[in-house]
């Protein structure tokens, strides 16, 4: 049953000028409110939450905008295991066969043109959710009755996939005139090879099929045969009682021969010295960053997604007593008669790509796992999922820089023990147009999924009291290339973070055991925009201002700049609030990694951050830092109204 949602967009500069469009691309605002719509009209009428997710801008995007949507569902374990059998009959269920989807995993995985709007129309499929909607409800009725014993979803290759993949290891014989068509005239091998949405194969027992096909009638979804597995390992596909093809199933999985590439590694030096020049005030800076897009608040999209449908969601999108703060991972009771949850979270930064692919990927995983832990989430239960997005592999510093990227993988999952169940790829993410190749920058999404066992053993991101002391938590490095901060300062280069898996661990797993037993009543992770962003986010979610002295934060010895220790956006890090009562219990339980105590909460509505000399680098108000950051969607879209 499908329980969670979940969405990641890359997308080009939404306030893009129109005559910087490459021709025969759209402008990232048009796409934006599509994709955005899209995903709200399915997920909505498919009663389905969606409760967490993220966006990326950067203008590489423009010409190959990056659409990412996830689902979470649950089942019972006794029907986790598929099997299919000589004898089993194909059925296909849902919705009709159409030319809309034909080649759309050649088209997803080909590069795009100033002409792909025109030539490759045909490939993207048409959804219909209420169609879906009832196809899952029927599927689920069927399932508890033991109607079928294996299921595959039309994907990429439609009806040929599916067949394909279920029959590898028996073989199958398909009637392709029997599949329901949305209307007359699709070549046999259109319905072979179309997408169109809405469509699942299923394996029946000859003698369960009448049953089946009751249950399906009851519900008015469509339950068709259109051919039966064998034992003879061939794929045969008849058209009114023509063989149209006849393969081994052998040749299909094994026979295409491995491809040989060169990759290499480029040598990117990264000078750690890259440093603006600053003023005494950092307050200017620091707006900025929070309005940067990569920033700032993206109520505007989430606002527009059911988080309460099903009633699990037990931590939102949005947090806080406006309910208007940015939160971390989210949770999700799929039982309402039970304390236990699903945690969900991503990591994304392409950013860091440009300059390093290997601690880039290191980099995302360090996210994902760290929002996890900032909800108290337990990371012996965790499990990762990986969607690679990279430009044309056959160029070997490309490829060299995935192999760079899928290596950190390996290594981080290894030390942090958290298995890549799933993932997906796309490749060849370039744009051609008027003689100039645009490659999007390497990105890699990764998903983590864990179980709670007691949601109310959890906390959000919004600070919660005034006189609650506020730690640092992590160690910060002169690690500023690819930040936030570099983009508004218009500096390329720098050292990106790295990661210490095995140090990071123990930082994590400390920080869940301080929320587990009670002593953390808010935490948040340092990502864009470092524990700047990290500390500002906090406290005008929850309505309260602070005192902050950087003086006081963990930090390399050669930081010595306080824009450093703001911006810089150090991985394993995060800020959390303690009652002053706990401060004893909570310190003695972190004595064996880095924190510190950097200031308290207060009532005052400002936030007054002293500098490594005991001056005034940042103060301002709450107010005007929350207007900074909700401020560029609520221009972006009250400009077209």
């Amino acid at each position: 049953k499908p329980i969670i949602n979940t969405d990641v967009f890359c997308f080009g500069m939404p306030d893009m000028d129109v005559s910087s469009i490459p021709k025969g691309a759209l402008h990232p605002k048009r796409v934006l409110k599509g994709v955005v719509s899209g995903v709200r009209d399915y997920g909505n009428k498919m009663g389905i939450p969606t409760v967490n997710g993220a966006v990326c801008f950067d203008e590489r995007y423009t010409g190959n905008p990056l659409v990412f949507c996830g689902n979470v569902g649950i089942m019972p374990k006794e029907y986790s295991f598929k099997k299919v059998s000589p004898g089993d009959l194909i059925v296909t269920v849902g919705g009709k066969t159409g030319r809309d989807g034909i080649h759309g995993a050649t088209f997803s995985s080909a590069e795009l043109t100033s002409e792909s709007e025109i030539s490759s129309g045909s490939a993207v499929q048409i959804g219909n959710p209420i169609t879906e909607k009832k196809i899952v409800d029927t599927l689920l009725k069927a399932r508890d009755l033991g109607l079928y014993t294996a299921i595959t979803d039309c994907g990429a290759g439609g009806i040929s996939s599916a067949v394909g993949e279920m029959g590898e290891e028996t073989g199958a014989e398909v009637y392709l005139e029997k599949a329901p068509l949305k209307y007359q005239g699709l070549k046999p091998w259109e319905i072979w090879v179309s997408e169109a949405q809405e469509r699942m194969v299923l394996a029946v027992k000859e003698e369960k099929l009448q049953a089946l096909m009751d249950v399906f009638n009851s519900e008015n979804v469509s339950a068709t045969v259109i051919g039966k597995f064998t034992d003879d390992k061939k794929l045969s596909l008849y058209y009114d009682n023509n063989c149209v093809a006849d393969l081994d199933m052998e040749f299909i999985h094994n026979g295409v021969p491995r491809v040989d590439r060169i990759a290499l590694a480029e040598e990117n030096p990264q000078d750690k010295n890259i440093l603006p020049k600053i003023g005494n005030d950092l307050t200017p800076d620091l707006l900025n960053v929070l309005s940067s897009w990569n920033v700032c608040s993206k109520e505007w999209i989430i606002r527009q997604y059911d988080h309460e449908v099903q009633g699990g969601s037990v931590l939102k999108p949005l947090i806080g007593p406006d309910n208007d703060g940015p939160s971390d991972a989210s949770i999700t009771r799929p039982f309402l008669d039970s304390k236990k949850g699903i945690v969900l979270s991503n990591g994304i930064n392409p950013d860091f790509g440009d300059i390093d692919p290997y601690w880039m990927a290191a980099s995302v995983i360090d996210e994902a796992l760290r929002q996890i832990a900032a909800v108290g989430g337990a990371l012996e239960k965790v499990a990762l999922l990986d969607n690679f997005c990279w430009g044309n592999t056959e160029k070997p510093w490309q490829l060299g820089s995935l192999v760079l990227a899928a290596q950190a993988c390996y290594d981080m999952a290894k030390v942090y023990g958290t298995p890549f169940i799933s993932g997906k790829d796309s490749l060849n993410n370039e744009f051609n147009a008027e003689g100039k190749t645009i490659s999007i920058p390497p990105t890699l999404l990764i998903s983590a999924i864990g179980v709670i066992d007691d949601v109310t053993k959890t906390v959000s991101s919004d600070v919660k009291t005034s006189g609650n002391l506020l730690y640092v938590i992590g160690k910060t490095f002169q690690e500023m290339g690819g930040s936030q901060y570099f983009k508004i300062k218009a500096l390329k280069g720098g050292a990106v973070p790295k990661v210490t898996p095995v140090e990071s661990l123990v930082v994590m797993k400390t920080l869940v055991r301080a929320i587990q037993e009670g002593v953390v009543v808010s935490a948040h992770d340092s990502s864009e925009g470092g524990i700047a962003v990290c500390a500002c986010e906090m406290l005008f979610s929850g309505g309260y201002g602070a005192e902050i002295h950087l003086k006081n934060v963990p930090r390399e010895n050669n930081v010595t700049r306080d824009d450093v220790i703001l911006f810089s956006e150090s991985n394993s890090r995060f800020i959390v609030e303690v009652p002053l009562e706990k401060r004893e219990i909570f310190e003695n339980i972190m004595e064996k990694i880095d924190f510190s105590l950097i200031g308290s909460v207060n009532e005052t509505k400002k936030v007054i951050v002293y500098g490594l000399e005991n001056t005034k680098v940042i103060e301002t108000d709450i107010n005007v830092l929350k207007e900074y950051w909700k401020k560029p969607f609520r221009k972006l879209m009250h400009e077209e109204s």
